[in-house]
């Protein structure tokens, strides 16, 4: 009976195993929680390709590319914005960037490994103003194939949560702290629209998720912290 029931539930049972072990290395900010999104987007695709679910396909197809992305982004640390913002601060007058060089070189390295970490920020007013505008594109465009042209019984609620995690998603690959308070809302609002449609185990997870994310609110405010010191 059991072993039945995990042969029927497989994918759901994988996904759900994935998804923790996705945010559990979210939270700890370790890189490979990118090649665990890349493994179960992958799977994901071929289970809605198999089942013709078209959209969610293409929803996993974007989880994919922004994986391979944050990935990259979370390797090539120092090198991207990160980087460049230490270039800033050392372009002063008077050798300056001199100055900054020499710092490094005498810090050993360590401090220097620490560099090239791409660093947790705070979102600036025009990225937020960007993608602001981008989730309400999103939002609409969604909402209206959603309700014109599928059977969706929640058109509304499933374009709201699809639209917000691709901002978010976007965001952590940027490593960009208020993803974590998209997150809350997301899984909030999933908990609400599983309920409605019943899917009580997945409430569950939900649930777990929301209050994952309130740890990951926690985690991260240490090391914007820290990093602003």
């Amino acid at each position: 009976m059991i072993i039945n029931w995990l042969s029927d539930n497989f994918i759901e049972i994988f996904g759900a195993v994935t998804g923790i072990l996705y945010v559990v290395l979210e939270i700890r900010q370790n890189i490979l929680l990118w090649p665990i999104g890349i493994i179960t987007s992958g799977v994901y695709i071929w289970v809605f390709f198999t089942g013709k679910f078209y959209a969610d396909m293409s929803l996993q197809g974007y989880y994919l590319a922004i994986s391979i992305l944050g990935w990259y982004w979370w390797m090539r640390g120092r090198n991207g914005h990160a980087g460049r913002a230490n270039e800033r601060r050392g372009e002063g007058v008077n050798g300056r960037r001199e100055e900054n060089r020499n710092y490094y070189l005498e810090t050993g390295d360590e401090k220097k490994e620490e560099e090239k970490e791409l660093k947790v920020t705070r979102v600036r007013l025009k990225t937020a103003l960007i993608l602001s505008a981008v989730f309400t594109g999103l939002y609409f465009s969604l909402w209206f194939v959603l309700d014109r042209f599928t059977d969706s019984p929640v058109p509304v609620g499933d374009s709201f949560i699809t639209s917000l995690s691709i901002i978010a998603t976007w965001m952590l690959a940027r490593k960009i702290y208020e993803h974590w308070y998209l997150w809350i809302v997301v899984n909030a609002s999933s908990v609400a629209l599983f309920l409605i449609k019943g899917l009580y185990p997945t409430v569950i997870l939900y649930v777990v998720y929301c209050g994952m994310s309130f740890a990951g609110l926690v985690a991260w405010k240490r090391s914007l912290n820290y990093n602003s010191t």
